[in-house]
């Protein structure tokens, strides 16, 4: 069945349906589904190519890493994050989702399938560490998003916090995505996908502090890796 829009611009509808009416993001999403013709979003989404196959991407996202999660608002990483999660709890993982984008209510629905949630206004790269300090090696966790972990004055710069995630994860054998905002320059030219040279940098950060990326955009995807 073909769709009316691209399926990020579908989820950029149910993310504003879902602030409009004050209803869970899941229920937007199948709001969405439905009035494409499908029972709710899993079987829309089913129905269409993985712009990322999400084992794959949860393969490639070794323990010890840190991982970009990258693209431009409404193109899917939150989601496509989620879903990495999800798909951890399925091969017996911990996952962990800190987010200061959304409300505990829209992501009930994956908090049920054991991802677990952190909604909290203190959300930086030390918040984080206390949280995940006695995690089992291989844990998998996204932070969203990496902007915003400096927005507060009292928190260290963005700089450091990405220094500290990076030995968080080497030093516990855990996986962090740490989803990041791609600049609104990158809509003006004519590249295919972002890459690190499109991420958006309000403040400044050592990006080879990340040796791995996703970018997302129109629906594909590419891994980008960095040399060491």
């Amino acid at each position: 069945m073909k769709l009316s829009f691209p399926i990020y611009r579908l989820k950029r509808q149910a993310k504003l349906l879902a602030r409009e009416q004050n209803i869970a993001l899941h229920l937007a999403l199948d709001k969405v589904a439905q009035s494409e013709g499908f029972r709710s979003w899993s079987h829309l989404s089913d129905s269409q190519p993985q712009c990322v196959s999400v084992s794959a991407l949860l393969a490639a996202c070794k323990p010890g890493e840190l991982v970009l999660l990258a693209a431009r608002p409404g193109h899917g990483k939150t989601l496509l994050a989620l879903d990495v999660l999800a798909e951890a709890i399925k091969t017996g993982r911990n996952a962990y989702f800190f987010t200061l984008e959304y409300n505990r209510d829209d992501l009930l629905a994956r908090e049920e399938s054991g991802i677990q949630i952190d909604t909290s206004d203190g959300i930086c790269a030390d918040h984080v560490t206390r949280t995940l300090r006695d995690v089992p090696e291989g844990a998998v966790a996204a932070i969203d998003y990496l902007q915003l972990l400096d927005q507060k004055r009292e928190f260290p710069p963005l700089s450091d916090q990405v220094d500290v995630l990076k030995r968080l994860a080497k030093a516990r054998g855990i996986t962090i995505l740490a989803l990041s905002q791609i600049d609104r320059r990158f809509e003006a030219i004519a590249s295919a996908l972002p890459g690190f040279d499109d991420i958006r940098l309000p403040n400044p950060v050592d990006l080879s502090l990340i040796s791995k990326a996703c970018f997302l955009h129109d629906g594909r995807a590419r891994l980008e890796t960095q040399a060491a």
